[in-house]
């Protein structure tokens, strides 16, 4: 494995990007059991002859350690260097900040991992139903609209949603409520509000809980000003708006709509040796698109 993905296993001394001995102790689990550990970009093996022939890859390809959905979503919209943040909006939403030593938050409420770049960490808040919310809703309630049908009702509606609230907790909530039990709720319904007043609030109540998210990791000593986005939600141009509005900054878009794709991509390339760095490969791949 490597050190992204191991980071979720609760088994890693996330500051020395090891095996935790103390941990394993204490649970009594054998540490023979474990797998060897990998920076991303490290060649951890390469391409057999008998998987050449099922796969059609040539034998002898390196294969690179790779990376888990969010730190390679790091990579793919080049969140390597401090002061870079993204947001995801998939079925979760995901605010993701890159920092050069392991910042903790003592409450618990934000993940605090290795990145895809050696020697590095991030800092991530979640929020569990963020496209989820709108999925549930469309399918649902306003099955009859595409996503871009949606959009426009909710542009129709003043901010604030003429006093509706939703609350995104419709799979238990991460940041900042620590709480399985937290649920969804829409709060203030009237005979005035309809369905286009039931979906901006989604999308505004998503918005606020991502905003919680940024909070947090401000609160850590953590820059979110230089903000990307990534994910299904935001191909959304009112999506990205409202949380421009929301975040108090600039959200910019890459070029290339498939960031953890596109961030494995290049961490195969820095083990292939087409790039010198993690840093090198985004510089040279990744580019800017809306803002």
């Amino acid at each position: 494995t490597e050190v992204s993905d191991a980071s979720g296993m609760q088994l890693l001394d996330i500051k020395n990007r090891c095996w935790s001995e103390e941990v394993c102790q204490k649970l009594g689990i054998d540490m023979s059991l474990l797998p060897a550990l990998y920076e991303s970009p490290e060649i951890t093996g390469y391409i057999s002859d008998s998987v050449a022939s099922e796969t059609e890859v040539p034998a002898g390809v390196p294969v690179a350690g790779g990376a888990g959905d969010n730190a390679a979503a790091a990579v793919g919209t080049g969140t390597v260097e401090n002061g870079k943040a993204f947001t995801t909006i998939g079925t979760s939403g995901v605010v993701f900040a890159h920092t050069d030593k392991p910042l903790i938050d003592k409450k618990g409420r934000i993940h605090t991992f290795c990145c895809a770049v050696p020697g590095a960490w991030h800092v991530m808040g979640v929020t569990q139903a963020a496209g989820l919310s709108l999925n549930w809703f469309k399918n649902n309630i306003a099955n009859e609209f595409s996503y871009s049908e949606i959009d426009k009702m909710c542009e129709s509606i003043p901010i604030g949603c003429d006093r509706l609230i939703y609350l995104p907790y419709l799979m238990g909530e991460r940041t900042p409520v620590l709480d399985s039990n937290a649920r969804g709720l829409f709060f203030g319904l009237s005979a005035m509000h309809t369905k286009a007043h039931m979906a901006r609030a989604v999308i505004e109540g998503v918005s606020y809980s991502l905003l919680d998210c940024v909070n947090v990791l401000n609160e850590t000593g953590v820059n979110t000003d230089n903000m990307l986005i990534c994910g299904g939600g935001s191909k959304s141009a009112f999506w990205r708006k409202m949380l421009a509005d929301v975040y108090g900054t600039d959200v910019k878009t890459v070029q290339s709509s498939e960031g953890p794709a596109l961030g494995a991509a290049i961490l195969a390339g820095c083990a292939g040796g087409v790039y010198d760095s993690v840093e090198d490969g985004c510089r040279n791949t990744v580019h800017i698109g809306d803002v």
